[in-house]
């Protein structure tokens, strides 16, 4: 049952971060829980376990370095895009 949590906690947390950054996260549902886990990790590592604790994550870490991990995937999906090559 505590992995399910972890699912939901980590889904609600990568939804945040795209909703906060006004950016799409590529992969839907899939790849909000993705971003909210490496997120939360990576908070984890860089920012420590300080706030809130839900299903296992530090809340606040968790956002944080959830947003900075949409907007430089977003750049990257951006860059990569066929149509928004530039020509030289």
């Amino acid at each position: 049952m505590s992995f399910i949590w972890m699912l939901v906690v980590g889904g609600i947390i990568g939804w945040l971060a795209g909703l906060i950054t006004r950016r799409n996260i590529p992969g839907g549902i899939i790849g909000n829980i993705i971003a909210g886990f490496i997120g939360a990790w990576l908070g984890g590592i860089t920012l420590g376990d300080w706030g809130p604790d839900i299903g296992g994550f530090a809340i606040i870490p968790a956002i944080i370095d959830s947003i900075i991990l949409v907007l430089i995937v977003s750049f990257i999906m951006r860059r990569i895009r066929p149509g928004n090559r530039i020509h030289a």
